[in-house]
């Protein structure tokens, strides 16, 4: 029967411990670059048919990189917020 070193045991649980760490730092920037690309695509969506549908009662938002980038990076919120300038500037 091997002899189990004391010193074997704790690299172990240091290596597993590591492997740990290691897997949710790359997986929380992971989880962020998904929601960003998730909220730019429901922001550019909202925007469009805003656009679309917003032109039969005379509201529209000028699509350009900054409304774009508002839209992209908040989603609904970004447009709402939009609508919410357009309206009182």
């Amino acid at each position: 029967m091997p002899q189990v070193d004391v010193f074997t045991i704790l690299a172990v649980f240091l290596a597993i411990g590591a492997i740990y760490i290691i897997g949710m730092l790359l997986v929380v920037p992971i989880k962020i670059v998904i929601k960003f690309i998730i909220n730019g695509i429901i922001g550019a969506v909202a925007l469009f048919f805003l656009n679309i549908f917003g032109g039969f009662i005379g509201i529209t938002i000028a699509i350009n990189p900054v409304t774009a980038l508002i839209a992209g990076f908040l989603g609904i919120p970004g447009v709402l917020l939009l609508l919410f300038l357009q309206y009182f500037l």
